[in-house]
Formats: C-alpha cells, structure tokens, sequence
C-alpha cells in the first residue's frame, strides 16, 4: 500500500504542474537558466516539463505515487544546478547595476539565492511518497530499504 495522499503531495504536485506547464508554454526564462555548458538546452526544458507534469501525475495516484516520489526527488536535484544558475546569474546582474540604487533589483537576487535552500524540503516531501504504509522507506514492490 502507498503512502497516504498528505496536503503537502498535493502541493508539491500543484507545484510541479504548474511549472512543468509553464516549462512546455514559456521555455525561454527556463532555458536561460539551463546551464550554458549542456547541450540542447531547450530540448532540456521541454523535458523536465514533462518530467514534471509526470511526477505530478505519479504522485497523485496511489499506484504510481512511490515510483512517482523517487522520480520526484530525482528531478528536483537534477534540476538543482539551473536554480543556482539563476542566483548566480541574478547576482552578477545585481553587481552590474549596483549604481542605481533599485532595491528591486536586490529582492529579486536575494529571492533567487533564498530558492536554493527550498529544495530541500521538497525532496524531503517527495520522499514521503516512497514511503508504504507504515511508514517505511520502499524502493518498489515490497523491497524494504534500511
């Protein structure tokens, strides 16, 4: 039996449609903050748009939701390096225009440097779906893991 369907799987999967369609409508914000060393970068954001929207999907039915739950948590790291990108990017932007003085330009880099440290409880909820009933730890089908 798979773990229940909590408030916080049904947020994560709201969270992971709404992104996973937004991936799939507006690629281009997500593809400037693709890494600039991998190839087919937007090829990339229409995958994990995909991906996302899978998950999502996963994670609401009780069938697939602990498959669903480690594809989750998986995404969610391999994803991890275009957020720092973001900051990273955000800072340099912020470093350039520092003589301006607009302090909306430091909100939006503070906000994408506070992100990084997000995912974590994201993973954390995504591996709640991969729990079984009693709340054990499961890789599939009855394999109990430590």
């Amino acid at each position: 039996m798979a773990a229940p369907l909590t408030r916080d799987l049904k947020g994560l999967a709201a969270l992971f449609t709404t992104s996973g369609v937004l991936h799939l409508v507006r690629p281009q914000p997500f593809e400037s903050i693709t890494p600039r060393r991998l190839p087919a970068r937007r090829g990339l954001v229409y995958a994990s748009g995909v991906a996302e929207i899978a998950c999502a999907a996963g994670l609401l039915h009780p069938r697939t939701r602990r498959l669903a739950g480690w594809a989750s948590a998986a995404l969610l790291v391999a994803v991890f390096p275009a957020n720092i990108q973001m900051a990273v990017d955000e800072t340099r932007r912020v470093e350039r225009r520092l003589g301006s003085g607009r302090p909306a330009n430091r909100r939006r880099q503070l906000a994408t440097i506070a992100r990084l440290p997000l995912q974590l409880p994201m993973v954390r909820t995504a591996l709640k779906a991969t729990r079984d009933e009693s709340g054990r730890h499961t890789a599939y089908r009855g394999v109990k893991l430590p």
